[in-house]
């Protein structure tokens, strides 16, 4: 079975590759321009097969692996467009084809490729194409901070104005450019919130993904604390160890760096935040996510935890607050979670659009949402993963604002 799924991928690659070669032959007879279009997507394809062949499974995904899969994707979905152009060209031709053998006594030639059609399929394609190059050289530290005011009529008139800065999914094993991060990390900082909360997946896999990052991390500032949970990376379930003992290790290193930044990593555990002699609710779960790692257990984080108080609850996956959260009687005002990255690729028009694939596996997949007076927001992440690269969907600071009333 995994041949066929290799072969019906190679036609697929086959297929494409024919079709955009069509479109350049028909706007350029430039043999340079012609061995040049050739020659790059050769040595794309052949860099993330020896990548992806050659690649130790006991480091992860290596930002030199995200790389060549960002390559990849930058070559091939530019071809899905020039396909979908000329595929449906292709079917005006037959039909023209067919209309005269039906209805003029003659059978004419299928009509030859109209140049104009593959200038446009090649204009379509350079869309996502820059669009790609963007979000891998600068997208991804295009650090959009998102505010919101959220009104809750329970609570406490202490915390009217409390503000939290959220962020999610650091993502440190595939970094590559300190001063990017450093300024991303001083954008946190500027918000001077009251609480800066963490929501999971500081890593890839590994602990010492983290090492080159304390110094930055460790400078993050928040007035009444810092605290954080862990997200499905964080397990380190996502490459191969010598041995159970090894991963073992590991998952305890990666709860030790959450202290080494000065955050309090809340595993199935709460805390109460108090102010002016009132108090709110702050807990943190382990991952649990439908389809992931389930090990969250919400009864247990919210064990002395009193139904009357205001609540906010940190859970990585926001399929957590679908399947388990949102009708909870125990009444969790506030949700945050992260996980999507809204796929790092979609497009975002405030007021106008809001789409991404991600949207399609996910019900909350970016942004703020609200059921029966509970809140989630799914942070859209600080970093990056598998895709080296943001497109549409920006790396994210949220800043909330709490209010009574």
């Amino acid at each position: 079975m995994r041949w066929i799924g290799m072969i019906v991928l190679l036609l697929v690659v086959v297929l494409l590759e024919l079709y955009a070669f069509q479109a350049l032959k028909t706007v350029s007879k430039s043999k340079m321009i012609r061995y040049s279009w050739i020659f790059v997507s050769l040595a794309v394809y052949f860099n993330f097969l020896y990548t992806a062949l050659t690649y130790d499974r006991t480091q992860g995904q290596t930002p030199q692996f995200q790389m060549a899969m960002g390559l990849l994707l930058t070559v091939l979905l530019p071809k899905i467009v020039i396909l979908l152009v000329l595929f449906g060209e292709d079917i005006y031709r037959l039909f023209l084809k067919l209309f005269s053998a039906l209805f003029s006594g003659e059978t004419q030639p299928i009509a030859s490729r109209r140049k104009f059609i593959s200038q446009i399929a090649l204009g379509l394609a350079a869309l996502p194409f820059a669009s790609f190059i963007y979000g891998i050289i600068q997208g991804k530290y295009n650090y959009k901070v998102i505010k919101y005011n959220l009104k809750f009529p329970d609570l406490p008139s202490a915390f009217d104005g409390f503000t939290i800065t959220q962020i999610s999914d650091i993502h440190s094993g595939s970094f590559t450019n300190k001063e990017k991060i450093q300024y991303g990390v001083d954008l946190i900082n500027e918000q001077q919130s009251d609480i800066l909360l963490f929501t999971g997946d500081i890593v890839n896999n590994k602990a010492d993904e983290m090492d080159n990052w304390i110094d930055v991390f460790d400078k993050l500032e928040a007035k009444s604390g810092k605290f954080s949970i862990l997200g499905n990376h964080d397990y380190g379930d996502y490459m191969d160890w010598k041995s159970p003992v090894d991963k073992a290790k590991n998952f305890q290193d990666v709860k030790d760096i959450h202290k080494k930044i000065g955050f309090d990593l809340l595993l199935d555990a709460h805390r109460y935040l108090e102010k002016d002699g009132q108090k709110i609710a702050l807990l943190g779960v382990e991952n649990w996510g439908k389809g992931f790692n389930q090990s969250g257990d919400l009864e247990k984080a919210a064990k002395e935890v009193k139904k009357e108080d205001f609540k906010i609850l940190m859970s990585h996956d926001p399929s957590h607050w679908e399947y388990n959260v949102k009708q909870n009687p125990f009444n969790y005002q506030l949700t945050l979670s992260g996980h999507t990255h809204g796929l790092q690729m979609g497009i975002e028009i405030p007021g106008w659009i809001k789409w991404s694939p991600s949207k399609y596996v996910y019900k909350q997949w970016a942004g703020l949402y609200q059921e029966g007076g509970r809140y989630i927001n799914v942070n859209r992440g600080f970093g990056y993963h598998a895709f080296p690269g943001r497109v549409g969907i920006w790396p994210e600071i949220t800043v909330i604002t709490l209010r009574k009333g």
